[in-house]
């Protein structure tokens, strides 16, 4: 959904069998005053159903009564329930979405009817259009608060802390940005374990971004003002791990000359000697990669997390530690536990909570603010604090949300600051008096050249649909009519603009529109 401070422009999908009705409402929307609302318009249940597999909306306006899907996908004989059905199912595949229900029928069974299935209004015929407007206005401003409050600030459990928005915000430019409706759901949940003492376990591609979520969990903890730590896992020896894990002990080995606190004690503040009793908590340990470590060292570490207590190398004595535990890994934990080269006992005991980053394929809404936040911080650390910073095409900014990005948000980030210095170096000594301009041109060569054989793609798991993936088993209709949905989102509904991007003409767009029942 966009937004702006007076404008709201959502995806609605209007079910209606009467295509003079649906155009009448489609209409009214496209130009309501809150800004023109991009409408889907289909005439049968079996239709919805399929916009609501495939698409995206905010808002669901339905008619009640719908002869034409009587008896299919569950509809009563006479078709008197269709909408319910639409109902039903919006709640199922889109629950981010608000209902509408339109109806000739506004008694009180319907209402109830209505709600019942989670409609969030109905309205009865005949329409008055501006209050109509007004409703689907008000339905999605309620989506978007809702998306809002979800990736809001979270208060710190302790004076100080710092707010997941204030995080985003702060961190933006390396991929913690919460636009998309899978980024906001783990924002959440990283808000609801961060108060917690609670071990969790973030998984996703590498460069997906797992240590800012480790830091995002870290920061809005009780334990925030002591010590961060992170340690990568990869690419340890057997005895270099255990040293940098539990430290050693003057003696333990040839040059240890004196004693050496593991990661453990860093990360709690200095472990407590055998025999004290004072003892304050510490900080958070995030391991990454957690899942390159060997079997035996998987042991000792599950013993230090059960028990709070480590062994340095060359000692006999146990140290109480105390840290809030956080580990991640590009690896299948369950395939490698199934394999016998990962410990069943750790793999439950650091999975308290789980954290799955999406792909940056999967969630491309994304990339758009990603860039331009890039963009931003790259040109003033280039230009000065003081200049312009530089803009970027539309046709470059389509081409980067086409890309399937195989090194995630990272690889953006360096695409990104290779083409503002190359932007930046072709301005020469205009570049501060700012109008520097990223595009198409200024896209590395491998990135630019975007169609690679779909077997090629799919055997990479790298498919340039809207979703992400293959695209084998959808129709060429339904891609076609996505990659048109997509791109008046990203105008803002500006047809010309749009036909530009997609490469056709105006013509071509609107009997499109027409066609796919697009508005």
């Amino acid at each position: 959904m966009a937004s702006g401070n007076d404008k709201l422009s959502a995806q609605v999908l209007i079910v209606d069998d009467e295509p003079e009705h649906a155009e009448v409402m489609a209409e009214a929307l496209k130009r309501s005053a809150g800004g023109g609302h991009v409408c889907t318009i289909v005439q049968s249940v079996p239709q919805a159903l399929d916009e609501l597999k495939h698409g995206q909306f905010d808002v669901v306006v339905t008619d009640l009564r719908m002869p034409n899907s009587a008896g299919k996908d569950g509809v009563a004989a006479d078709g008197g329930d269709a909408g319910l059905r639409v109902l039903e199912a919006a709640r199922k595949l889109q629950p981010q979405a608000e209902t509408i229900m339109v109806t000739a029928h506004g008694d009180v069974a319907t209402a109830r009817a209505a709600f019942k299935y989670g409609a969030y209004d109905f309205i009865e015929k005949p329409l008055d259009l501006a209050v109509f407007r007004e409703l689907v206005n008000r339905a999605a401003e309620t989506v978007l608060l809702r998306h809002e409050a979800v990736a809001g600030t979270a208060e710190g459990a302790s004076a100080g802390a710092t707010g997941l928005n204030e995080l985003v915000q702060h961190d933006g430019f390396e991929g913690i940005i919460a636009g998309s409706e899978p980024m906001r759901r783990i924002l959440a949940t990283v808000k609801a374990v961060a108060a917690s003492n609670i071990p969790v376990l973030i998984t996703g591609e590498s460069g997906t971004g797992k240590e800012l979520i480790a830091q995002a969990i870290h920061r809005n903890s009780p334990r925030a003002k002591n010590r961060f730590v992170a340690f990568n896992c990869a690419g340890q020896s057997e005895s270099l791990l255990e040293d940098a894990l539990f430290g050693h002990v003057r003696g333990a080995f040839t040059g240890a000359e004196k004693e050496r606190e593991g990661v453990f004690e860093y990360a709690s503040g200095g472990a407590v000697p055998p025999g004290s009793k004072e003892w304050t908590k510490g900080g958070t340990l995030f391991l990454d990669e957690i899942g390159d470590m060997p079997l035996t060292m998987q042991a000792k570490t599950l013993r230090a997390l059960e028990n709070g207590e480590i062994v340095r190398l060359g000692s006999n004595d146990s140290r109480k530690v105390d840290v809030r535990f956080v580990s991640a890994t590009n690896k299948d934990l369950q395939k490698m536990v199934d394999a016998g080269t990962f410990r069943q006992d750790l793999f439950y005991r650091i999975k308290g909570a789980h954290v799955h980053l999406p792909a940056l394929r999967e969630r491309r809404e994304d990339i758009p603010r990603i860039a331009r936040h890039a963009i931003t911080r790259f040109g003033t650390q280039l230009l000065g604090p003081n200049s312009t910073p530089p803009d970027i095409t539309d046709a470059a900014m389509m081409r980067l949300t086409a890309y399937s990005w195989p090194g995630n948000v990272r690889q953006l980030l360096n695409v990104i600051q290779n083409m503002v210095v190359m932007a930046i170096g072709e301005a020469g000594g205009a570049a501060s008096a700012g109008g520097i301009k990223l595009d198409v041109r200024h896209i590395p060569e491998d990135v630019r050249a975007t169609d690679q054989p779909d077997d090629e793609a799919a055997a990479a798991g790298t498919g340039n649909g809207a979703g992400g993936g293959s695209l084998a088993g959808t129709s060429l209709e339904q891609i076609e009519k996505r990659a048109i949905r997509e791109t008046l989102r990203l105008t803002a509904g500006n047809r010309e603009h749009a036909a530009k991007l997609l490469g056709i003409g105006e013509r071509t767009l609107y009997r499109k529109l027409k066609e796919y029942g697009l508005r």
